[in-house]
């Protein structure tokens, strides 16, 4: 029991003595299962006591990620523990939070041998079983404001949470093998701002952490619909989104630079693929679907208007000229693969609206991949180029790169490129009938957005 109040007291002079000069990490929840329990001054108290010892003096020289994990002791004491770190906060503000988290389990659990803690900055964990590079998502709580809501237009917030949390996911998943799994975005609007974060456990795979990351978000239409703010919190993953900046970017570790581009010349064997072809593959497939659906618009308008001539609608959203929207059958057919049905989506008013764009927003877009490519590209590289593409295609000039930020952006990882928003004429269209004939036969215009 003496080494137990030693223990504390340490912790406490520990987290005191710097904590002014750090982010005040603050306390969110625990968990404590009764399930298991061990009694005082027993070998399982001692182990646990010389775990937390090893997290708190490891730390400083092995999290690298923001993550460290241990094991000590033999069957049936021994016991396993690790802790994450926000992947914004520098190695100082980890090691206090973690100190306060393990005084924090230890008070609010005396007795028990699973143990989950959660501050804003860190987690905390420990348990009698093994449980690394496992996905658990038990024990599992949200948390959110009650007495708030979002009362402008709460179905497009939620739609911009919905995009902007896919999009977070997206980019925590790409991380390497053991390497930070951990992302923000930034979403500006009029009102409100959306700022976002994802981050699972480095131990855990790349599917295992999308699983997991994706299980989180699906549940906030039903628990969290309209909240300014949200957290959402699991053993091995967590996600967060707020209309404030709560995350200090500055200290989010930028990723590293791409390797060198490859000659053009395919080496002999199994090599990689060039970064200039990939860059070329991922921007043809977006160019490809904006002038497919160009040229398919105004080879339908012209036909109609071979049919009847009626007067064109004033609308500020219709397109009035189509003079450079000229395109022969052979360019369309060389655009989408002669209109292969694999690349179809579903039927609009533009004809086939191919899906480039939802591929992205439901986080595959490596889908779009040739299977042949194997394993010879980088993931990071592929989703930061279709990125980058879709950006060059967006229906306002204004909002596509210049192409000295494009050059920057394909070279330098330095740079972060704004979410891309839905591309021009890739969206359903309206009809509407007009009862102009001279033989009761109906006559159905139709009027991209």
């Amino acid at each position: 029991m003496k080494s137990l109040n030693f223990f504390i007291a340490l912790l406490s002079l520990l987290s005191l003595a710097t904590i002014t000069k750090s982010q005040d990490p603050s306390y969110l929840y625990h968990s404590c299962s009764n399930d298991t329990t061990y009694t005082r001054n027993s070998t399982f108290q001692t182990n646990l006591i010389l775990l937390l010892f090893s997290l708190l003096s490891d730390a400083p020289r092995n999290n690298l990620n923001g993550f460290y994990n241990s094991s000590i002791g033999l069957d049936p004491d021994d016991v396993y523990g690790m802790f994450l770190c926000r992947g914004d906060v520098d190695k100082n503000t980890c090691q206090i939070c973690v100190a306060l988290a393990a005084k924090e389990a230890i008070q609010r659990c005396p007795v028990q041998k699973v143990v989950v803690l959660w501050y804003d900055l860190c987690l905390l964990r420990y348990s009698n079983r093994a449980f690394f590079a496992t996905m658990d998502q038990d024990p599992g709580v949200f948390m959110f404001k009650s007495d708030q809501n979002i009362a402008d237009e709460p179905e497009r917030f939620n739609r911009l949470v919905a995009t902007t949390m896919n999009y977070t996911v997206t980019q925590a998943t790409i991380a390497t093998s053991g390497g930070k799994k951990f992302a923000v975005g930034e979403y500006f609007t009029k009102s409100p701002n959306l700022y976002s974060l994802a981050q699972c456990t480095p131990d855990l795979s790349s599917s295992d952490c999308n699983r997991c990351l994706r299980i989180a978000i699906s549940i906030l239409p039903s628990c969290c619909s309209q909240r300014p703010g949200v957290s959402i919190l699991y053993p091995s993953c967590n996600v967060r989104y707020e209309t404030f900046k709560f995350y200090n970017i500055t200290t989010v570790a930028a990723k590293p630079p791409p390797p060198p581009p490859s000659p053009l010349t395919r080496p002999k064997g199994k090599g990689h693929v060039s970064i200039i072809v990939i860059v070329a593959i991922v921007i043809s497939i977006a160019v490809s679907m904006v002038l497919f659906c160009m040229g398919f618009s105004f080879l339908r308008r012209r036909a109609r208007k071979n049919r009847v001539s009626l007067p064109e609608k004033d609308d500020g959203d219709e397109i009035s000229t189509v003079e450079s929207l000229q395109f022969d059958l052979s360019s369309i057919e060389a655009a989408t693969n002669n209109f292969s049905p694999d690349n179809k989506l579903g039927e609009g008013g533009f004809g086939e609206v191919y899906k480039a764009w939802k591929q992205w927003t439901n986080g595959t877009a490596l889908e779009l991949m040739d299977a042949s490519l194997g394993d010879s590209y980088s993931r990071n590289e592929i989703t930061r180029c279709l990125h980058i593409a879709l950006l060059c295609v967006q229906e306002d000039p204004k909002n596509r790169p210049k192409l000295t930020t494009i050059v920057l952006m394909l070279n330098s990882f330095s740079v972060t490129p704004p979410l891309p928003r839905k591309p021009a004429y890739c969206v359903k269209s309206r009809t509407g009938s007009k009862p102009l004939s001279v033989n009761d036969m109906s006559i159905t215009e139709l009027y991209p957005r």
